[in-house]
């Protein structure tokens, strides 16, 4: 497979390992609603923010969306990740410009998106999907830096939005009408069906009624015929019809068990136009168990422009100019409908306006689902009067440019600060200030690598793959001196909830022989040595 090869490429290939853990500080006045609704929105630089996120959610995240830097030039993005390279280190702090003013722009562009998208990758769910924003700057490159971090063989589709109506009276050459979105998963075999829910579009073809009205709706017309180039002889035989054989000029779309089996249950339509035979089935609106057919999702994303995303923002702040460019959520929603359910967790981790949180809130109100959003910004301004701001009004409601009042779709969001503490001190001990629940999310995820999601009220954990994982620590037996109760002895042993098999249980130092641990079935890892900082 061919990779691609940048400055700077090999210090940052592990660079997402050497990012500390920070904790997640509540914002309470800048949070809305409901702070337990499972929404969050982060404070903070999105590398930082990403491992301190990894503990809690590490393989739960079914939708990944991402709006980062085209690097076209006229942003002025800043690369400022602490890697210790001297090719990076001369770059740290600058302003990256335009091509003629920083020739290694790409570069810096791949060196920031290679160890985000390395994080990125350990948030999904295996039947998870990541799409990504740009255009033409970088799309050659980043679709070889998604072959390499999630495989070529992932690769679900490259989308093209055609993000404007028309104009280009200001372009010398070719008018721009597009942009790309980049969609891989983690693993496309276990992905399945990628379907929209049915549209009116999708409706009007429906034109026939039958006896199955009632159950399966209208039905349309399909050939059951097909010029498929793969040939395969049992699809290829004499149908029977009014004593007449009828036989496709190819082969059919079904088996002949499957065929006849229709023509009992008067689902096949068979006529004779002009002396030639045409055989169709009927395609009906509900599937079996009365679902509508859903829309299917094309390569090409026509009908939703940059401009409503620029109109949401006025109606909302009364100013289009409060952020430039943000995506349209009806963008996002399409998106997210396709590859997600009801009940999926979304993360973007370039913010920006918070069009995803906005589409994510939409589509709940339409389809009464539960999906969760997490957000991350790093500009703190943004953060606060842009992205929480947006979203608090579309919870609560607002009035529009015109005084209008629009009602609002409810739910809500806990805001979060990234810690100006690591969870680990410099010389490798457990911060102070962290709580059982901190810690025991960031043992989860080092013994499991899968984010934590059980209450933490207790000093088992839970049983992973036949195993039972225990902390001990912060006086969770009811003992905060460190020399009793997150020391493993056969007294607190006793205490502890019973699990017949393989148990794991962290602990500051162990007390008993190697007999008795095995009798027990007990691994003991010493906190904070065993915990991969």
């Amino acid at each position: 497979m061919p990779t691609l090869n940048w400055i700077g490429k090999a210090a940052v290939e592990k660079h997402h390992q050497d990012v500390p853990y920070r904790l997640l500080e509540p914002v309470p006045e800048l949070s809305c609603g409901d702070s337990d609704s499972g929404n969050l929105i982060v404070q903070g630089d999105n590398l930082h923010a990403l491992k301190a996120l990894l503990p809690r959610y590490a393989g739960q995240v079914k939708c990944i969306y991402i709006d980062p830097p085209y690097n076209t030039g006229n942003e002025g993005w800043v690369y400022n990740d602490n890697v210790n390279s001297p090719e990076i280190r001369k770059w740290l702090g600058a302003v990256v410009g335009k091509e003629g003013e920083t020739l290694d722009r790409h570069d810096r562009w791949l060196c920031m998106m290679y160890p985000r998208l390395l994080l990125l990758k350990q948030f999904l769910k295996d039947d998870g999907v990541i799409l990504m924003s740009l255009d033409g700057n970088e799309h050659r490159y980043a679709e070889l830096l998604f072959d390499e971090i999630f495989g070529i063989q992932n690769r679900v589709e490259t989308f093209v939005w055609k993000k404007s109506y028309g104009g280009g009276a200001k372009s010398k050459q070719v008018v721009n009408l597009h942009e790309y979105i980049l969609c891989f998963a983690k693993y496309r075999d276990r992905l399945g069906e990628i379907v929209l829910p049915p549209d009116e579009n999708t409706r009007r073809y429906y034109k026939f009624s039958d006896h199955n009205h009632e159950t399966r709706g209208a039905y349309r017309l399909q050939p059951l015929a097909t010029n498929s180039m793969d040939a395969r002889p049992n699809l290829r035989y004499a149908i029977p019809f009014e004593g007449h054989e009828i036989w496709p000029e190819k082969q059919w779309q079904w088996s002949r068990e499957r065929c006849l089996a229709a023509i009992e249950n008067d689902e096949l339509v068979i006529k004779q136009v002009k002396g030639k035979w045409s055989v169709n089935y009927k395609q009906y609106l509900k599937d079996g168990d009365g679902e509508e057919r859903g829309a299917k999702l094309y390569s090409i994303i026509e009908g939703i422009y940059t401009q409503h995303g620029t109109n949401e923002v006025k109606e909302l702040f009364g100013d289009g100019k409060v952020f430039s460019f943000p995506k349209p959520p009806e963008l996002l929603q399409k998106l997210i409908q396709a590859f997600s359910d009801k009940n999926s967790l979304v993360l973007d981790s370039f913010a920006g306006s918070g069009t995803t949180a906005h589409a994510v809130l939409n589509l709940n109100k339409q389809d009464g689902g539960n999906r969760k959003f997490i957000l991350v910004e790093m500009d703190e301004t943004i953060a606060t009067t842009v992205t929480a701001e947006r979203n608090k009004r579309v919870i609560e409601g607002y009035s529009n440019a015109k005084g209008e009042p629009v009602e609002g779709l409810g739910g809500g969001f806990q805001f979060c600060r990234l810690s100006k503490e690591p969870l680990f001190t410099a010389d490798g001990q457990i911060n102070a200030d962290v709580t059982f629940r901190q810690l025991a999310e960031f043992v989860w995820l080092t013994e499991t690598k899968t984010g934590y999601t059980g209450k933490a009220d207790s000093p088992l954990l839970g049983v992973f793959d036949g195993r039972a994982i225990y902390l001990l620590y912060n006086g969770i037996l009811g003992d905060k001196d460190p020399d009793k109760g997150n020391v493993l002895t056969p007294t607190i042993f006793k205490d502890l909830p019973v699990f017949q098999g393989q148990k794991i249980i962290y602990a500051t130092a162990k007390r008993g022989g190697d007999s008795w641990l095995k009798d027990k079935q007990i691994i003991v890892k010493q906190t904070p040595y065993a915990l991969g900082k």
